[in-house]
């Protein structure tokens, strides 16, 4: 019976516990680890233990979010990242018939699970309430490091990654992460003010434009989440949304989730000092940061909506959506919309 999709959230996850602890056998792990959710966003992230202390990170992928040679390209390009000393990324493991990507099937699912295991790296996730000056310096310098290789890297033919343009993002017809109309206590007041927002986003960007100067391969998610701070080496992982995007959306990314609070622009201007140190930022790069900063936080807000079923999303909930007026009312006023 293919009945997961019409299942609670909560009746979801012993299923997806029972497919991780299943595909660890497809893998050259010992027998007897443990297996414990980390994370459920888009995929279900898994940490798997070994009684001699190994660990690895699993991933089971959302059924029909990516492909399998979206998911494929993905690992290409960290792969690459990692091989060429651009930056850490979590290196993938095959599995015991030499493929990457595992697919596993689940009496109750409709499709076989595309499965991802990763070495486990060390470090810790940054906090909000400490500096993150140097660490934003240091951030700023391994982006613009990550786009520098972007430009020169010769793709696979086979490549494809989702788009993240203004349509992809904030328009109507398919945006990839649902609807910012749909966000949590999105009433016609705010619709109203956000409507405008997205206006002014749209017709900045149009003119910021779209070149390969400025559009290109970018990791689309570099929030503290997706970060490991190991000594002074910033550590990039989760590359499941990277994609073609705008380079400086890259600079938006970090700030996601507490866009609002009083340190961020002083943070941007510690990523801006390290990107910097690899290659220059033109003026209309840095006057578009605040643009970005807005598509991310209305972006999140659409996902907040989509996605209210995740711990992430309940953590931020109603006053995420509130927090955001005064954004909008102040980009407006900075913008003149």
């Amino acid at each position: 019976m293919s009945d997961f999709d019409s299942l609670s959230f909560e009746a979801q996850l012993p299923l997806l516990q029972e497919l991780a602890e299943s595909a660890c056998v497809l893998f050259p792990v010992p027998d007897g680890v443990s297996v414990s959710l980390l994370n459920l966003s888009e995929n279900a992230t898994y940490k798997v233990q070994a009684a001699d202390g190994r660990r690895w990170a699993m991933r089971i992928h959302r059924d029909g979010y990516h492909s399998k040679t979206a998911i494929a390209s993905e690992l290409a390009w960290l792969i690459d990242l990692r091989a060429t000393g651009v930056v850490t990324t979590a290196a993938p493991v095959k599995g015991r018939d030499g493929e990457l990507i595992q697919q596993l099937a689940h009496p109750r699912m409709a499709r076989p699970r595309n499965i991802v295991l990763f070495d486990w790296e060390t470090g810790a996730e940054p906090g909000i309430g400490e500096d993150l000056t140097g660490a934003f310096q240091d951030l700023g310098e391994v982006t613009a490091r990550m786009h520098l290789h972007a430009r020169s890297w010769k793709r696979p033919e086979w490549f494809t990654r989702l788009t993240w343009d203004f349509e992809t993002s904030l328009g109507e017809a398919a945006p990839h992460w649902g609807r910012w109309r749909d966000g949590m206590g999105v009433d016609g007041e705010r619709a109203g003010l956000f409507g405008r927002t997205v206006d002014l986003i749209g017709k900045r960007l149009a003119a910021y434009g779209a070149g390969p100067d400025r559009f290109g391969l970018i990791h689309c998610d570099l929030r503290l989440a997706n970060l490991l701070i190991d000594g002074r080496e910033v550590k990039v992982i989760d590359f499941d949304d990277s994609g073609f995007g705008w380079f400086m959306y890259d600079a938006a990314t970090p700030v996601s989730f507490y866009e609002h609070e009083p340190q961020v622009p002083a943070l941007i201007e510690a990523w801006k000092e390290g990107y910097r140190r690899v290659m220059p930022l033109s003026k209309a790069d840095e006057d578009e940061i605040p643009t970005f900063v807005m598509l991310r936080r209305l972006l999140l807000v659409a996902w907040i909506g989509s996605h209210h079923e995740t711990d992430l999303a309940k953590s931020m909930g109603l006053p995420y959506t509130e927090g955001t007026v005064a954004l909008c009312e102040a980009y407006l006023r900075q913008f003149g919309g």
